[in-house]
């Protein structure tokens, strides 16, 4: 038996950001506390929901002290403001780190035993739902504002908490790709092969389940022909539908069946060196690739084909090579880092870093079973 955690409404399309006016009315929200980030004011990309909070007189304040690989004080602070201003709904305006901020705050408001925070990680045991969420999404990666996962930084212990609770799912999750035309080359890269790393993580794990890999399948082909075109022309509102869909359906399935190491190795990077969550998953994922090649051949060669390979003639396990070439390109066409040196790490924390990962819950999801030696090679081969 498979189940399956889901928004409640969904939009998407250029425009359909408008629908908010709709859905305000029909749920009488009149006081709103804007979760966002300073880039994106300055940007105007918050105004693009700002205008409308204020064309339909909702009086509403803003909270932007969020930083990418958002922390357990970001949360505290957010969670201060919101108690506040004491709206009727949360709305978030970003990508993973402000909704997942705002999940948490959300979380926490109707949860208050949790206010500590480091509680919330792992499988939370919350009993109310969050606080009413409604998520604009202004990249193509987490897929935030679909999933029952976000995760927060321990500021502290330097940890990263990946909290899976299923009643922090957003009420409402706006995918207008208009929304999403000023995101950088590196960003649109970087979130775009996150969004990647969701859908072959969420293919090959062994929680999968036959709708998962439908999503699965789906969001590698969407990203496999759009990601390009979206980082080289970040106006062609094709590619950034395309990347929104490839994002949203990878959300829908990894929110539901879980992940694996690519995401371990991946936080305590975020964690301990602040790199951004697309870029190590983006670079490690060739490399955890090969490394679960074996335990997953006949799924490999699907996602080749979903990646535009044709594999006609091929033995499995050619296929399954074919299937990481083609991610290495995709990755390389986007200017994503090949290696742990050039975004800054040293070799000499790589055994920590191996030490945090075994123990992430992700890693329960890999496919291949693991130990601190055999991660802490992976990132040696990555170096």
């Amino acid at each position: 038996m498979a189940r399956s955690v889901l928004n409640e409404t969904s939009y998407f399309g250029v425009g359909c950001r408008n629908e908010l006016k709709t859905e305000l009315k029909r749920r009488g929200f009149k006081k709103v506390i804007v979760f966002t980030d300073g880039d994106l004011i300055k940007f105007n990309v918050a105004k693009y929901v700002t205008d409308i909070l204020e064309s339909e007189k909702v009086k509403y304040t803003i909270f932007s002290d969020i930083k990418p690989n958002p922390t357990v004080k970001n949360v505290l602070d957010g969670l201060k403001a919101f108690k506040e201003e004491k709206p009727d709904v949360i709305i978030a305006i970003g990508g993973g780190s402000v909704i997942d901020t705002a999940k948490a705050v959300g979380i926490i408001a109707n949860n208050p035993e949790f206010i500590d925070v480091v509680s919330l990680e792992g499988v939370a045991d919350t009993k109310h739902k969050s606080f009413p969420l409604i998520c604009f999404a202004t990249t193509s990666g987490t897929a935030a504002e679909v999933t029952i996962n976000y995760v927060i930084t321990d500021e502290v212990n330097h940890r990263k908490l990946v909290c899976v609770d299923p009643n922090d799912i957003p009420i409402i999750a706006f995918n207008d790709a208009e929304m999403m035309v000023s995101m950088p080359k590196g960003l649109t890269a970087a979130t775009g092969m996150d969004a990647l790393t969701h859908a072959i993580e969420g293919y090959i794990t062994p929680g999968a389940n036959p709708l998962s890999e439908l999503l699965c399948l789906s969001s590698i082909r969407f990203i496999a022909l759009n990601l390009k075109n979206a980082v080289d022309n970040g106006k062609d509102i094709t590619a950034r539908e395309g990347m929104a869909l490839g994002s949203y359906t990878a959300g829908m399935a990894f929110s539901n069946v879980g992940l694996g190491i690519v995401h371990s190795m991946a936080h305590p990077l975020g964690a301990r060196f602040d790199i951004p969550h697309g870029v190590a998953n983006a670079l490690l994922l060739p490399y955890v690739m090969e490394y679960n090649k074996s335990s997953s051949l006949k799924k490999y060669a699907d996602i080749a084909e979903a990646m535009g390979v044709n594999i006609k003639g091929l033995s499995l396990e050619e296929s399954a090579d074919s299937a990481i070439e083609a991610v290495k390109r995709l990755a390389k066409s986007v200017n994503i880092p090949e290696k742990l040196k050039e975004i800054g790490i040293k070799e000499s924390a790589l055994r920590q870093l191996a030490e945090d990962a075994f123990i992430d819950p992700c890693t329960g999801g890999n496919p291949r079973p693991t130990s601190v030696k055999d991660i802490e090679e992976l990132y040696h081969i990555a170096y």
